[in-house]
C-alpha cells in the first residue's frame, strides 16, 4: 500500500523526505511531477531518495509517494531489439511521445503492452512446476526463442490451466492450483540475484575469434574480464568486436555513463550489424542499455544492476549471455556523487568505502549455473574501465583487478603505434589458463598450450632485450638474440595484430590461430636449426615463406594456404642448410 509523504530537503540526485514508512530500495515518486526515485537510505522518520531524473526546481513540502514496490525490470518477450535507459524505460517510445529531449517525469513500460505474441505451451493442466520452470514457448525475434518461465518465487504447485494463442504480455495465459494467474512476463527486483541450483567450473571458453584473447589470455564461459585503458585505446571498438563475435547467443549492452557521441554511435551501428552467425540483423539477440554521460547519475548507478538483471533472465532459459559494460569507472563515479551529497565519509580519491563491495555484487553475479530446471546456462560479464590518464593504479582499476579473472590492459603507446586490438602482452593475464587447458587440448590440439608457453617466452625475451637494443642497437646483437627479436615481432605482428574492419581477419577461429601460431613457431624452429648449421642471418630472414607467413590472416581458405607454405619453408630451409 502506498504512502504519501512530503519532501524535507533537496541536495541534487539526492532528496531527503519525511513521512513515508519506507523501506530500503522502494520505489518512489517524487514531487508534482512524479519523478522516479529510490530510498537508499533511512534516518528514523527520514527517508533519503536517490532521484533518477533532473531535480531542478523540486522544493521542500512538495508530496512524494512510496510505491512499496522495489526497482524492478519487466522480462518477457520483446527485450530483445529493444533499447533502454538506466530504468528500463524504452527509448525509441520515448522518442516518438516527445523527440529527442526526455521531459521529466515521462515513463512508459518496459515491455510493449500492444504486441501480440504467439505462445505455444510446453505444460498441461496437471503438470507439477516451481519457480523457473518453462510453461512454453514464444519465437521472439527469428534468432532466439523465448522460454516462458514460472516467476522465481513461486512455490511448488500444479498447472491449473494454460491454452495456446497469441497474447500481449499483460494477458492471461493459464493459472496455477495455488492461485497464480501466469502471464508472459513477471517483473523482478534488479539489486537480488535471481536462483539458480548450482554454479559450475569454468572449464568452457567463450570463443571470441580475437586472437590475442582466445590465444594468450582467455576468458571462460561465465567468467569476468576487465578491460581498463586511457582515451582512445580501443576499450568500445574491442567489446563491439565480443558482442559481435564471442559465441555468447545472447548480447546486453550497457552503455554506463559513456560520452554522448560514442553511444550514439553504438546506437546508429548496432541497429545495422549482421549476426554473422544467422545473417540476420546483430539486434535479433542484443538488448542495449543507453546511459550517457549527461544523463542523471542515478540512472547510470542503476543501468548496471538493469542490465545484469535482463541477463540472467536469458541465462534462467538455458542460453549463454555476454554482458558488456562500458564502463564501470562511470558507474563507479555516480556512485562517488551520490555518496558525496549523503555527506558519508569518502574512502580513497572520493570514492565511497564501499565501492569494493558494490564492484563485487555486481561481478558475482556472473557465472555458468545449472537452472533451477536442470538447464545450463551463463552470464559472462566483461566491464571496461577508463582510468584517468590510463592510470592502473587508480581506486577503480585495483579494486576490479582484485575481483575479475582477466584483464586485458589497453595500452596508449600501443595504439599510438596502430597496432590493435592495443592490449599489452606482458601487462594483461588470464586465471582461467589452468582451468581450460584439458579443454584445448581436447578440442583443438594437445600442442595448444606449449604453443602458447613459447609465445609468452619469446615476446618476455624480447621485452628483455629491447633494453639492450636501445642502448647498443640491435645489429650488436648475437646472431641468435636477433633471431628471437625475429620471431617475437612476427608473433606480434602476424598473429597479435588483427583488423577489426576487415573482412576475414575480423574473426579468426581456433583452429586458424593454432596453425598460424604453429607455421610461426615452426619458421623459428628452422631458422634455430639453420643458425646453427652456419646459415647467415640475412638469408634466413630472405626467405619468402616467412613473407607470405604476414599474408595468412586475411586469407579465407586459410588451411590450404598454410599447408602449402609449410612445405614451401621446408623445402627452402633444406635448400639453404644444402647450399
Amino acid at each position: 500500500m502506498s504512502q504519501v509523504g512530503e519532501i524535507y530537503r533537496v541536495a541534487g540526485p539526492v532528496v531527503t523526505a519525511i513521512g513515508l514508512n519506507a523501506r530500503m530500495y522502494d520505489v518512489v515518486k517524487v514531487g508534482k511531477e512524479g519523478l522516479m526515485g529510490e530510498v537508499i537510505e533511512i534516518d528514523n522518520e527520514k527517508a533519503i531518495i536517490q532521484v533518477y531524473e533532473n531535480t531542478s526546481g523540486i522544493r521542500p513540502g512538495e508530496p512524494v509517494e512510496n510505491t512499496g514496490l522495489p526497482l524492478s525490470v519487466e522480462l518477457g518477450p520483446g527485450l530483445l531489439t529493444s533499447i533502454y535507459d538506466g530504468i528500463q524505460r524504452p527509448l525509441p517510445v520515448l522518442t516518438e511521445k516527445m523527440g529527442n529531449f526526455i521531459t521529466r517525469g515521462v515513463s512508459a513500460p518496459g515491455l510493449s503492452r500492444t504486441a501480440k505474441w504467439k505462445f505455444v505451451p510446453t505444460v498441461k493442466a496437471g503438470d507439477k512446476v516451481k519457480g523457473g520452470s518453462i510453461i512454453g514457448t514464444v519465437q521472439e525475434t527469428k534468432t532466439i526463442l523465448h522460454k516462458v518461465m514460472v516467476p522465481p518465487n513461486v512455490p511448488e504447485t500444479s498447472i491449473k490451466d494454460i491454452k495456446e494463442g497469441e497474447y500481449t504480455v499483460e494477458d492471461v495465459i493459464g493459472h496455477l492450483e495455488n492461485g497464480t494467474e501466469l502471464k508472459l512476463m513477471h517483473k523482478w527486483p534488479v539489486r537480488s540475484p535471481r536462483p539458480y541450483n548450482e554454479k559450475l567450473r569454468p572449464d568452457i571458453p567463450l570463443i571470441t575469434g580475437q586472437r590475442i584473447l582466445d590465444g594468450l589470455f582467455p576468458i571462460a564461459k561465465g567468467g569476468t574480464a576487465a578491460i581498463p585503458g586511457p582515451f582512445g585505446s580501443g576499450k568500445t571498438v574491442t567489446q563491439q568486436q565480443l558482442a559481435k563475435w564471442s559465441d555468447a547467443e545472447i548480447v546486453v549492452y550497457i552503455g554506463c555513463g559513456e560520452r554522448g557521441n560514442e553511444m550514439t554511435e553504438v546506437l546508429a551501428e548496432f541497429p545495422h550489424l549482421t549476426d554473422p552467425k544467422t545473417g540476420n540483423p546483430l539486434m535479433h539477440r542484443t538488448v542495449l542499455i543507453a546511459n550517457t554521460s549527461n544523463m542523471p547519475v542515478a540512472a547510470r548507478e542503476a543501468s548496471v544492476y538493469t542490465g545484469i538483471t535482463i541477463a540472467e533472465y536469458y541465462r534462467d532459459m538455458g542460453y549463454g549471455v555476454s554482458l558488456m559494460a562500458d564502463s564501470t569507472s562511470r558507474w563507479a563515479e555516480a556512485m562517488r556523487e551520490i555518496s558525496s551529497r549523503l555527506e558519508e565519509m569518502p574512502g580513497e580519491e572520493g570514492y565511497p568505502a564501499y565501492l569494493a563491495a558494490r564492484l563485487s555484487e555486481f561481478y558475482e553475479r556472473a557465472g555458468r549455473v545449472i537452472t533451477p530446471m536442470g538447464q545450463e546456462g551463463s552470464v559472462t560479464v566483461i566491464g571496461a574501465v577508463s582510468p584517468p590518464g590510463g592510470d592502473f593504479s587508480e581506486p577503480v582499476t585495483q579494486n576490479t583487478l582484485r575481483i575479475v579473472k582477466v584483464f586485458w590492459a589497453l595500452d596508449a603507446k600501443l595504439a599510438q603505434r596502430r597496432h590493435f586490438p592495443a592490449i599489452n602482452w606482458l601487462n594483461s593475464y588470464s586465471l582461467y589458463q589452468d582451468s581450460l587447458k584439458d579443454w584445448y587440448d581436447k578440442n583443438i590440439s594437445p600442442k595448444w598450450n606449449t604453443l602458447k608457453a613459447q609465445s609468452m617466452e619469446l615476446l618476455q625475451r624480447e621485452s628483455e632485450l629491447q633494453e639492450i637494443v636501445q642502448l647498443v642497437g640491435s645489429d650488436a646483437l648475437p646472431e641468435d638474440q636477433q633471431l628471437t627479436l625475429e620471431i617475437a615481432r612476427m608473433i606480434r605482428e602476424y598473429f597479435l595484430q588483427q583488423n577489426a574492419y576487415h573482412d576475414v581477419d575480423t574473426f579468426c577461429s581456433l583452429q586458424k590461430q593454432f596453425m598460424m601460431l604453429d607455421s610461426i613457431m615452426t619458421f623459428g624452429a628452422y631458422a634455430k636449426a639453420a643458425l646453427g648449421a652456419g646459415v647467415p642471418m640475412q638469408k634466413i630472414l630472405a626467405l619468402k615463406s616467412k613473407t607470405d607467413l604476414a599474408k595468412v590472416k586475411f586469407e579465407p581458405d586459410f588451411e590450404k594456404y598454410l599447408k602449402d607454405i609449410d612445405a614451401q619453408m621446408k623445402a627452402e630451409f633444406k635448400s639453404l642448410e644444402a647450399a
